[in-house]
């Protein structure tokens, strides 16, 4: 092998040789920070909430109900973002609540006013979402013989009165309204009907004279409730002390229908009637995801956040039952809107870059910190090395100083020194220090080289 393929093969090892101190100098610096950043990581990791489940549970109502009508709405909403909504029908409020606090529902419809009735000792782990809908309490009664037709709900003692609601628990909003204006199955015939064909039923018979008052909770567009309104001879109640209700009833709202607003053509009804109305609030589990917590809010704004005919463009849904505190997701929902990542990205795409983004940001904020000072680190190491040497340089100068203030030296100190000094060149050549470094390394020889010339200067002293 020539010479100069000797010299590059040299070289080479040279170089891979400084590469490798650079390296292990870099990683040896490097390993207590990135304990630090897989720490962070490690508490981060703790507080994100696991991803959402793909599959939740609804408890609804009666399946010809309206709470079951908008769950299936819903249902289709939630299919599009790849999540199963499982919806079980029930008899009404009370059993949603009972199935929310055994854990065997997710989220569920309640009317506004009903927890209230309740016993709360179970309903500690349960929020709401807000109010979806009202629900209007229709009251039909009938013309009397001489013209004359109730007022008011005191007006229907000894009537004969049937209460429609869509179960057989959810008829205690009329059994609370008439209880608080003396009206008792003591005092007055009242019947509970709950099934779809008891409805219409009902409402043939009040057009019959077989009953006297009719009490309904139904959406306007309802057919009976249209065929109730045009029907002569059958009144719709005016509740004049609506705000007294409300007061009393903090769960009740009023409403108020438009004189002309069922027919423009005939003036129906002649006059604004005031009406109230229950809420239909959505219920949910404490433990249930954010994720999909904010993804029933878009549900419901995307079914129910339209005008109708006794809400304006964006009413719903809105905090105004207070039997449950509202989730922080409906709270954040209500006060800037959807998830930023949720109004641009499919759901499951923003679920994943939202987890991410909680991880990421902590240790980013951990890192900026620790990659401004890393390399500040890693030079004090390097550095440290080198005055480590120094240092024993310093002390063998300050010794050869002691004793050659007469700069004569007997042999053995002498040799002594120079052992020393060979020691302090043998851990200069010795001591890896990266390329980038190398001006210490060379400068700290000729440092030594110095001190090793004024020895050799100094003259022995006699013997």
């Amino acid at each position: 092998m020539s010479t100069s393929h000797t010299l590059k093969l040299r070289l080479r090892l040279q170089c891979a040789r400084e590469r490798w101190i650079t390296w292990r100098e870099a990683l040896i610096t490097a390993w207590p920070l990135v304990l630090v950043v897989l720490a962070g990581f490690g508490a981060a990791f703790y507080f994100v909430k696991p991803a959402p489940p793909d599959r939740l549970v609804m408890s609804t109502g009666g399946e010809d109900g309206r709470y079951h009508a908008f769950a299936l709405r819903y249902q289709e909403i939630f299919a599009r973002d790849g999540i199963t909504l499982e919806l079980r029908s029930s008899e009404g409020s009370g059993e949603n609540l009972l199935r929310l606090s055994r854990g065997e529902a997710d989220i569920a419809f309640v009317q506004g006013g009903v927890a209230s009735n309740w016993k709360k000792d179970g309903w500690e782990g349960l929020y709401t979402l807000g109010s979806a809908f009202y629900e209007p309490l229709w009251v039909f009664t009938r013309d009397g013989p001489d013209g004359q037709y109730p007022r008011r709900l005191t007006d229907l003692a000894q009537k004969r009165i049937t209460v429609i609601q869509e179960s057989k628990n959810a008829h205690a909003l009329a059994y609370r309204l008439l209880l608080a204006n003396d009206i008792t199955e003591m005092t007055a015939q009242i019947r509970p009907a709950t099934r779809a064909h008891d409805t219409f039923a009902a409402a043939e018979a009040l057009q019959k004279g077989e009953i006297d008052a009719l009490f309904i909770i139904a959406a306007p567009e309802s057919p009976v409730v249209q065929v109730l309104l045009r029907t002569l001879g059958i009144r719709l109640m005016d509740f004049e002390r609506a705000e007294a209700y409300h007061r009393h009833f903090p769960a009740l709202f009023r409403l108020s229908m438009p004189e002309g607003g069922v027919d423009l053509a005939y003036n129906f009804p002649p006059r604004d009637t005031g009406l109230l109305a229950a809420t239909a609030n959505l219920v949910v589990r404490e433990d249930l995801h954010p994720a999909l917590q904010s993804l029933m809010l878009a549900a419901l704004r995307e079914v129910h956040g339209g005008s109708g005919f006794f809400q304006e463009a964006g009413e719903f849904p809105a905090y105004k039952d207070s039997d449950f505190p509202l989730t922080a997701a409906a709270e954040r929902f209500y006060t800037s809107g959807s998830p930023f990542l949720q109004r641009y990205l499919p759901f499951w795409l923003a679920v994943l870059a939202d987890r991410f983004l909680i991880l990421v940001l902590p240790l980013l904020t951990l890192l900026l910190p620790i990659l401004r000072f890393a390399p500040a680190i890693y030079s004090w190491r390097i550095r440290s090395r080198v005055c480590r040497v120094y240092g024993e340089l310093k002390f063998l100068e300050n010794d050869l100083l002691r004793h050659g203030r007469a700069e004569a030296l007997a042999p053995d100190i002498r040799a002594g020194f120079m052992a020393r000094l060979d020691a302090i060149e043998s851990d200069a050549n010795r001591m890896p220090v990266p390329q980038s470094f190398s001006d210490l390394r060379y400068t700290l020889k000729m440092h030594i080289q110095m001190v090793r010339e004024r020895l050799a200067k100094m003259r022995d002293t006699p013997a």
